[in-house]
């Protein structure tokens, strides 16, 4: 499918996995010495450029290939204004973020869908 998806499947992967990060920032908001976290999305797809997009897994416990990696390299996010309590999250900055990766998420499920509606009318001949 990475011939025919392109980029765009991994890109949703990498999307989804930032969201979990953005929310579990979000919900620790309140947690004293939380430290918010994300990664960086064009570094994480960038480095699959070129290479395979994943590894195929049976098992929860087995390396999922670049799509495990993007976790790996999460970094810890230096806040505008620091908090007495040393959480570094701030809602408002999550929010915005979590809103850009949202509809980032939604650009490449538009494309890949547009893309398999494409590939769908070629093979039954556009009925």
């Amino acid at each position: 499918m990475d011939s025919v998806l392109g980029i765009h499947a991994y890109a949703l992967t990498l999307r989804a996995q930032r969201a979990e990060v953005l929310a579990a920032n979000l919900a620790n908001a309140d947690t004293p010495g939380f430290k918010a976290r994300d990664f960086d999305f064009g570094e994480a797809l960038g480095r699959a450029n070129g290479t395979a997009m994943a590894l195929k897994t049976t098992r929860p416990q087995h390396s999922g290939g670049l799509a495990a990696r993007a976790t790996e390299s999460l970094g810890y996010r230096n806040p505008y204004q620091p908090s007495l309590d040393g959480n570094t999250v701030e809602a408002e900055q999550e929010l915005a973020r979590f809103a850009e990766n949202s509809i980032a998420y939604q650009a490449s499920l538009m494309f890949v869908n547009g893309r398999i509606r494409g590939l769908r009318s070629a093979i039954t001949g556009g009925q």
